[in-house]
């Protein structure tokens, strides 16, 4: 057990332990008196908490999805933030920054299920690839405002940043993002699934 004591272990542990935290659950069912994944999508998400809590209450929908997009963002960054001022590698952060996103989409909380991992991937990213998730966020917008489905937003902002990070930054070790971008992807296969059938619903 003494690799426990090691100081990058740690940091792993806490990264995926702090990414399972399914906020989107807690935050519906303590204000909203509603279980997430028992409604809607079933996802842990925020856009689950504001499809499900919409339909009794639209302004605390708006309120709680908000909070949950923060939530989910900020876990995977703040375990970044600490390690990078105790001053882990670059390779430790993006082991961080991956096992965050694990800790979203298969929580130790939920028995190994979770949620879509857009948001902490977002958040992780912000910090380890600011441009290109700023380009990401710009084309997620723009997709979202004209297509409004939330799922091919999501996947074209993913596409978007894989694409910038190969042109920006084409001597960088890629294998951290495609591995992201992997788990999102597969995480996204039933929603790709009712697109290819015409059945996924838009944001309205």
């Amino acid at each position: 057990m003494d690799f426990l004591f090691n100081t990058n272990v740690q940091f792993y542990i806490a990264a995926y332990l702090i990414g399972g935290i399914p906020f989107g659950l807690l935050l519906a069912k303590q204000f909203a008196g509603v279980n997430i994944k028992e409604s809607g999508s079933k996802s842990i998400g925020a856009t689950n908490v504001l499809r499900v809590v919409k339909e009794n209450d639209p302004k605390l929908a708006k309120k709680l999805g908000a909070a949950t997009l923060a939530l989910d963002a900020l876990k995977g960054l703040f375990v970044l933030v600490v390690a990078y001022f105790a001053g882990m590698s670059e390779a430790t952060l993006w082991g961080i920054a991956v096992l965050a996103v694990i800790g979203h989409c298969f929580s130790p909380y939920l028995g190994f299920e979770g949620g879509k991992g857009v948001a902490t991937g977002m958040g992780v990213m912000i910090f380890m690839l600011p441009l290109e998730t700023l380009i990401a966020l710009g084309v997620w917008a723009l997709a979202a405002k004209t297509i409004r489905i939330s799922s091919l937003s999501s996947l074209t902002a993913l596409a978007a940043l894989m694409v910038a990070s190969f042109i920006i930054h084409p001597q960088m070790a890629h294998a951290p993002v495609l591995l992201i971008g992997f788990i999102l992807f597969y995480k996204h296969i039933p929603n790709i699934i009712r697109l290819l059938k015409g059945e996924e619903k838009r944001v309205v």
